[in-house]
């Protein structure tokens, strides 16, 4: 399969916008690991221009992605092994040493917790117990990496069973006009409002009905769409008016979020709208965004290989980074927009250190998120990468 650049484009912008959501997430007064000692409501407002989406997205992006490995893959068995060194290092690694500053700073801060880090993590993070409420060991941000490799085990089940010839081409036909539009976010409002009213997942893996329901079919729609020539191609036709519907749901999203700001409630009948305009708003801005990376994005340029192997371990630590930063500036009296601006270059900075630092030493590389570095064989005079 050659590669698609559209989608990497894509990949990158979420994950931007993930970093720019979480940073936002210090000034809300929605519960986050850190708080700014003043919060703001109008935030939630931008806020509201990506969280339908952005999580449904990337897991799509991630299925499309499993579609190369597996056709480069010897076999099955040879692509989970593959996928589940690549993911579950990371998580391992994530949870033992970058996910537990994080636990300490809300303890501290929400919980009034007193014992310094080192004890914290040396005789408390291990525990497998609650503290002030918190399940330890926690894995918070990374729970989409371990939701991902059971997306990857349940994919590869799957692809083991017995399955007709033409249900990829059963898809293509299924998805190859306007229907690409409407069926999801039929699908959607029947999985998300009549199965589960809840408005959010809640990254228990058991009991997270409501997630595994849009993340795990975005996955496979991914898997699917990446040998889904007339899919692609409805995605191209109908980008325009999907980026219509998505902003004219977001008109009803954002609209609520701004009369009803931060952690007010709408009467219920105006709650149950915006939930309905959710996910309308969640799959019509996915469509527009194939539709669009597929026809005007999916081209190389400067960069786009380095971002694509950066944005993995950028996700590892800027969370990390947003909530030790966050919990150094509370104190700190300076004006939000301040806090705001430095927050976000100390986040991209550590990022930044930490792919640079971790791509040039061999140990570290399978612990964020890469590839062993591949050394050039004796006489040879270039490798193709």
């Amino acid at each position: 399969m050659a590669r698609h650049y559209g989608m990497d484009w894509l990949r990158i912008g979420a994950f931007a916008l993930l970093i720019l959501y979480h940073i936002a997430m210090v000034f809300v007064p929605w519960p986050y690991h850190v708080k700014a000692v003043r919060t703001v409501d109008w935030v939630t407002v931008p806020m509201a221009l990506t969280s339908p989406w952005r999580l449904t997205l990337l897991f799509l992006v991630s299925g499309y992605a499993s579609r190369a490995i597996v056709t480069r893959s010897p076999g099955l068995w040879r692509f989970v092994r593959s996928r589940t060194t690549r993911l579950l290092l990371p998580l391992a690694f994530g949870i033992a040493v970058i996910v537990p500053p994080q636990a300490w700073v809300e303890l501290v801060t929400q919980h009034g917790y007193t014992r310094d880090y080192l004890h914290f993590w040396a005789s408390e993070f291990f525990d497998f117990d609650t503290l002030a409420g918190i399940i330890l060991p926690t894995w918070n941000h990374l729970w989409f990496v371990g939701y991902l490799w059971i997306y990857t085990l349940a994919l590869a089940l799957l692809l083991a069973l017995p399955r007709p010839k033409a249900l990829q081409a059963g898809f293509d036909r299924l998805f190859g006009g306007v229907s690409v539009l409407w069926l999801p976010i039929l699908y959607l409002l029947l999985s998300q409002v009549f199965v589960f009213t809840r408005w959010t997942d809640t990254h228990d893996v058991l009991h997270d009905g409501i997630a595994h329901l849009g993340f795990f079919p975005a996955f496979v729609f991914g898997f699917l769409l990446a040998a889904a020539p007339n899919t692609m191609g409805a995605l191209v036709r109908w980008r325009w008016v999907s980026l219509a519907l998505a902003a004219a749901s977001y008109a009803i999203v954002g609209g609520v979020a701004l009369i009803w700001p931060g952690v007010s409630s709408p009467p219920q009948w105006i709650a149950d709208q915006t939930l309905w305009a959710r996910q309308v708003q969640c799959w019509a801005t996915i469509a527009a965004l194939i539709g669009i990376a597929e026809a005007h994005l999916n081209r190389d340029r400067p960069g786009r290989a380095m971002l694509a192997e950066a944005v993995f371990p950028f996700y590892l630590v800027h969370q990390t980074i947003i909530v030790v930063v966050g919990y150094w500036l509370r104190p700190s009296g300076w004006p939000l927009w301040t806090q705001f601006l430095v927050l976000l270059t100390t986040t991209c900075a550590g990022c930044w250190a930490f792919y640079r630092i971790g791509r040039e030493v061999a140990p570290l590389r399978p612990l964020i998120g890469l590839r062993p570095r591949v050394r050039a064989a004796k006489h040879t005079p270039h490798t193709t990468l």
